[in-house]
């Protein structure tokens, strides 16, 4: 299989795939396009319609979506182990990743993933309540699985997540004693802490990513 994803800095939805594709040690080639250049849109619009990562490739098949790609990858290579055992876990999960991935576009606009920086921003009031709404969404499950992923073993619903912890850390906000704790246990985790170190060597700039002033 071959992966498209973009800056490791900076692409968060290819961290997504990346990253659960990683955890469960599913055998991928990676190949890495610098984002908002020519290079990226013309290396991707040989294969994809849609320009945009992460993108894979699997034998004749094509998938674009990170959502899409973790659950073919559910399908196909975890027999269904990326979710959790328990049907109503399974639902919540399942709603939890559909929210992440269709919702919180205040947070996401104006607090983009940049791993390598520590910036300071003036929020909206509506990403303040996307705020607010993940620290509901972190504590809760942490009330449940202390000092574990959200539903006791890593899932979908964790990978969907995982960038918004990063983007936490690096606009310094404070959360909740239960939610800075389950952003404290995924920041443990070795497989991110190799994204992050990778991501630490870039040297390219995306300027529309590179939001707020630096601390």
């Amino acid at each position: 299989m071959q992966l498209f994803i973009g800056n490791k800095n900076y692409s968060s939805w290819s961290l997504r795939a990346w990253y659960l594709m990683s955890k469960f040690d599913v055998e991928f080639s990676e190949t890495q396009l610098v984002l908002d250049t020519p290079d990226f849109y013309n290396e991707l619009k040989k294969t994809f319609a849609l320009q945009k990562v992460p993108a894979l490739i699997d034998g004749d098949l094509q998938v674009w979506d990170s959502l899409a790609i973790c659950e073919y990858i559910n399908d196909a290579y975890l027999s269904g182990a990326a979710w959790p055992k328990y049907i109503t876990q399974r639902a919540k999960a399942r709603a939890l990743s559909a929210e992440m991935h269709s919702g919180f576009m205040a947070l996401r606009s104006e607090m983009p993933m940049n791993i390598r920086a520590t910036r300071k921003v003036d929020l909206s009031s509506e990403a303040l309540k996307d705020i607010a709404r993940i620290d509901e969404i972190f504590a809760q499950q942490q009330d449940v699985f202390p000092n574990e992923w959200f539903f006791g073993d890593f899932s979908i619903a964790d990978a969907m997540y995982v960038p918004v912890v990063l983007r936490l850390k690096t606009y310094q906000i404070t959360l909740s004693a239960e939610a800075q704790q389950y952003c404290d246990f995924v920041m443990r985790c070795p497989v991110l802490q190799a994204w992050i170190t990778q991501a630490l060597t870039e040297t390219d700039i995306v300027e529309c990513d590179e939001a707020g002033t630096p601390v």
